[in-house]
């Protein structure tokens, strides 16, 4: 690494949910007012694969992944492969423990802020900044989203009726192919945002607290 950054008093002990508030304080804090904006804690991705720890989706999908001081760099290749099939920008927030390490192991288009812990709390350091991506993978992309919101996609698109009650995998794939690339973005991103129901799932972040 070549940025300067704080030591960290030996008894301050960083862990992600520090972070995380941190991140949404700080980092997203002007997204959080922003009515075009949707910030999504835990968004699983690929049925479950994994979750990206935040999401922030208005004109773009970007995602934050979390690896603080007391996290593991075990779980990174796979985040790595899947956050590049869905994700149009992605930065990596680290902890200076692993920044080193996971900085030689992501994407060049990753962009990388540096998260130092102290007794006022966790500030970060710009390290990089992000690019697009230019590998989405289409189906990945589908997959963000529920068989009644592909459904109710298709039948927009004037989809053959006998389509619409095929498995949730059909749909996915019959989706991907049917529409362009930046148009399928679009459809993604404006369907997450109108969705109100999460079935569970942790809701968006209104309030970091």
């Amino acid at each position: 690494m070549t940025e300067k950054t704080a030591n960290v008093p030996a008894q301050i002990r960083q862990n992600d949910r520090e972070v995380r508030k941190a991140l949404h304080n700080k980092v997203l804090k002007a997204h959080r007012y922003d009515g075009d904006t949707l910030i999504i804690d835990e968004l699983g991705l690929r049925h479950g694969t994994c979750r990206v720890d935040v999401a922030v989706v208005n004109g773009r999908l970007h995602g934050y992944e979390i690896k603080s001081d007391s996290d593991t760099l075990e779980r990174l290749p796979q985040q790595i492969a899947v956050y590049g099939e869905i994700f149009d920008r992605v930065t990596l927030i680290v902890g200076e423990k692993h920044a080193e390490k996971s900085i030689t192991q992501i994407p060049s288009w990753w962009g990388v802020k540096v998260a130092t812990t102290g007794p006022n709390g966790t500030k970060f350091e710009h390290y990089r900044r992000e690019s697009n991506n230019r590998d989405i993978n289409p189906l990945a992309l589908a997959e963000l989203l529920w068989r009644p919101e592909v459904v109710s996609i298709l039948q927009g698109l004037g989809a053959p009726a006998p389509i619409l009650k095929k498995p949730r995998a059909v749909l996915y794939a019959y989706l991907a192919e049917s529409v362009e690339l930046n148009e399928l973005r679009r459809l993604v991103r404006t369907t997450l945002k109108a969705r109100t129901d999460w079935r569970g799932q942790r809701p968006p972040s209104l309030d970091a607290g």
